[in-house]
């Protein structure tokens, strides 16, 4: 079978090349507390998962000033980069998935709403930096996700065809973002389960790369 033109895939970073979400809710946790919030799983699902740190600040600091809301956003990034040092692991499959993509000559993007320090940490911790040929950055674009210009900048970016192209992700805004931009989207168990993922707008969900799912959707989507 042969890649289809216009191939490509596109990645999010947190829970879905790696599980993470624990350390983020930790460090709402940490950084919050002083106003009283608490974030169990799923208050964090709800309110926290996938949104940009701007949404998420404005939502829960309404009466803080924005240069407060700010430099909180700041410290509960600086806060998560020093709990995740040395627990970075890929997600199961995720390295003979990457290795397949580039025999086959098949261009990878990261997108994500997270923020560069955030977004480069992770990819240098699992080794994978050279891997994608470009990162979208949700801050660094109009609108993070779930609108659907992150991924359609990372389409544009390595001039690839929604239709013939795989997206992965892990939270409910991502789903959203990849979807509208036209992308078959696998959803990755991480916070959210087979269910949750489904009704996100996930054509599939996965444990992890190794699912049969994750093959079948190579083959018929990019040929791969």
């Amino acid at each position: 079978m042969s890649i289809r033109p216009g191939a490509a895939l596109l990645f999010d970073i947190d829970g879905t090349l790696a599980d993470t979400d624990d350390f983020h809710r930790e460090a709402y946790n940490e950084v919050m507390k002083p106003w009283g919030e608490v974030f169990d799983h799923e208050r964090f699902v709800r309110e926290i998962q996938g949104f940009t740190n701007a949404d998420i600040t404005a939502r829960l600091l309404p009466h803080e000033p924005l240069q407060r809301r700010l430099e909180l956003s700041e410290l509960k990034e600086a806060t998560f980069r020093r709990l995740v040092q040395g627990h970075v692991k890929p997600k199961p499959g995720l390295m003979a998935l990457l290795d397949r993509a580039d025999a086959a000559d098949v261009p990878m993007a990261a997108v994500t709403n997270a923020p560069r320090p955030n977004a480069e940490l992770m990819l240098d911790a699992l080794g994978i930096t050279h891997r994608f040929r470009h990162i979208v950055i949700g801050d660094e674009v109009a609108h993070g996700k779930p609108h659907p210009l992150p991924y359609l900048e990372g389409l544009r970016h390595l001039g690839a065809r929604a239709e013939n192209s795989l997206a992965f992700e892990d939270s409910r805004t991502g789903i959203r973002s990849a979807a509208d931009a036209g992308l078959a989207t696998i959803g990755m168990v991480a916070a959210l389960n087979h269910g949750q993922l489904i009704e996100s707008g996930a054509v599939a969900a996965a444990d992890d790369y190794r699912d049969d799912v994750v093959a079948q959707w190579l083959s018929t989507r990019l040929g791969l």
